[in-house]
This record gives structure tokens, C-alpha cells and sequence, in this order.
């Protein structure tokens, strides 16, 4: 069976829809269904797009309502999948800024082999940013979700891409989170990966490099001098990661616990 690929979609200035409609007969070849979750700005300011959407079978979308959040968007797209999917088939979750990267420059055939060597795994499996695909981004995207990641590497030992941007996975998988998941905000991501962690295989690729001047049309060193030197873009990665750290104290058994006074604790200690 193929896989089926789930879109969240807030595109108001229509900068993906070109990107949509040249990938169109690669997913159609490669995935039974889209399922694209519209913000409320997209179908206000993109009706054609949003009709023509509409008109293919191909495409199942989810009109999100004015004033829902990101974490919103994801949920309702999700359930839009797992009501539509089999539980056994393969649900690839990624933003369409990663895969028309991937696709359209020369990392084409790398994302081509894990394409199909994730469609023969059973467990989820996240994919992850190198080391060399790191060094792509601007300094303060690094700094700030490094700190999300170096959380998760003194809780378990091992690195996880939080802020992730592709994950697949069964339906039936996806079904078994998606009621305990209640983040509006980009908290659902690391919500999703607590709860699938020990089963989730990690894959590190060097196609999830820093898309944003190829998608823009703008010099790279340029755009990340940019971003550099940008306090709102500071606070706007600031605003969107600070809520995954509520998220280790509540998904996380190791952190779910009462604090005691450090000297209350010692003298429990040798007590025992």
C-alpha cells in the first residue's frame, strides 16, 4: 500500500501554491491521498487555489476556523488522516517547504532512497537534522532549539529533533496519541514525540538543510545575516519553543515528580 502524505497549509501569499501544483504529479505517484490542513488566511486570500483543491479527489482537506492556532491546525489535519487511512498504512507528516527542497534541488535522489526505505518500516521513524545540515541554519534557530535538544539528550541519552518536520508513521500509531494531545501552539510536535519516543527509530539526513533561501529565492548567507540580526525572528523562534519545555514536566515520567528541599532529600536518604 502506498503512503499517504498530510500537509498543515498556511500559504495566505501563495508562496508554496507553485511549489503544490509543480510536486502534484510526483505525490499523485507516489501517494494515495494529501491531506492538507488550510489556515483560515489561505482560504480567505487563495479561493481559486482553494476550488481547484476542491475539485481533486486527490486532496482531502480540513478548512480550519478563524482564530485557531498552529497546534489546532496539526491536530485537525491528523484526525482528518487517521479517519480517512487504514491503521496499517504509512502517514508521512512534513511541511511542503521540506519536500519541494528536497525534491527540486540536488538532494533529490538522498530524500528518494529514505523515501522508500521508511515505507518498510513498521515502527515510527523521525527524521532529523546532521550536524552538516545544522550548519546551514542561522545562529539563533540553532541556539534556541539546541536548548530544547540538549534537555533531551540529559533525560535520555540520545538526540531528538524536537522541532521536528517529517515523521511517518502508521494511522493506527497516530490514532493512539492523538487524544492525549491538547497543544494550540507548536507544543504538539514535542507532545507527539514524548509519547512516541520508545518506539521511534531516528534517522539523520542531510536534505533537512535550511530551506528558506531556496524557497525565497534569496542568497543564503545573505537571508542568515538577515536572520541573524533580527530581534523578531529571535522572539518569534523564542515564542514557538518555550512551550516545549512544559511539555518534559507534563509527558515525562522522569520529571513527574513532587520537588523536595535538597537537604530534605538527603536526609531521607540516610534515613533509609
Amino acid at each position: 500500500m502506498l503512503p499517504a502524505i498530510v500537509l498543515p497549509f498556511h500559504d495566505p501569499q501563495a508562496v508554496m501554491l507553485p511549489y503544490l501544483w509543480q510536486l502534484d504529479p510526483w505525490l499523485k505517484h507516489s501517494f494515495t491521498t494529501a491531506y492538507l490542513g488550510l489556515s483560515h488566511p489561505t482560504q480567505l486570500q487563495q479561493p481559486e487555489a482553494v476550488a481547484r483543491l476542491r475539485s481533486d479527489p486527490f486532496y482531502r482537506l480540513t478548512f480550519n476556523p478563524p482564530g485557531s492556532q498552529p497546534g489546532e491546525h496539526y491536530r485537525a489535519v491528523y484526525q482528518s488522516a487517521v479517519d480517512g487511512s487504514p491503521p496499517g498504512q504509512r502517514l508521512h507528516l512534513c511541511d511542503l517547504d521540506r519536500l519541494a527542497f528536497a525534491l527540486l534541488t540536488g538532494y533529490r535522489q538522498a530524500y528518494l532512497d529514505d523515501l522508500a526505505w521508511v515505507n518498510a518500516q513498521t515502527q515510527p521513524v523521525l527524521f532529523q537534522r546532521t550536524p552538516a545540515a545544522w550548519a546551514t541554519y542561522p545562529d539563533n534557530y540553532c541556539t534556541i532549539e539546541g536548548l530544547v535538544t540538549r534537555v533531551g539528550e540529559l533525560l535520555f541519552n540520545q538526540t531528538y529533533d524536537f522541532a521536528w518536520s517529517y515523521l511517518v508513521l502508521q494511522a493506527a500509531d497516530l490514532a493512539g496519541i492523538l487524544p492525549q494531545l491538547n497543544s494550540r501552539d507548536f507544543g504538539v510536535l514535542i507532545e507527539m514525540l514524548l509519547l512516541l519516543r520508545t518506539r521511534l527509530i531516528t534517522r539523520p539526513v542531510d536534505w533537512l538543510v535550511w530551506e528558506d533561501p531556496f524557497i525565497l529565492g534569496r542568497d543564503a548567507d545573505e537571508l542568515r545575516i538577515e536572520r541573524n540580526h533580527s530581534q523578531a525572528e529571535t522572539l518569534k523562534r523564542l515564542r514557538g519553543l518555550l512551550p516545549f519545555f512544559r511539555h518534559f514536566l507534563e509527558k515525562e515520567p522522569l520529571l513527574m515528580t513532587d520537588l523536595v528541599w535538597e537537604k530534605d532529600a538527603h536526609k531521607n536518604d540516610s534515613d533509609g
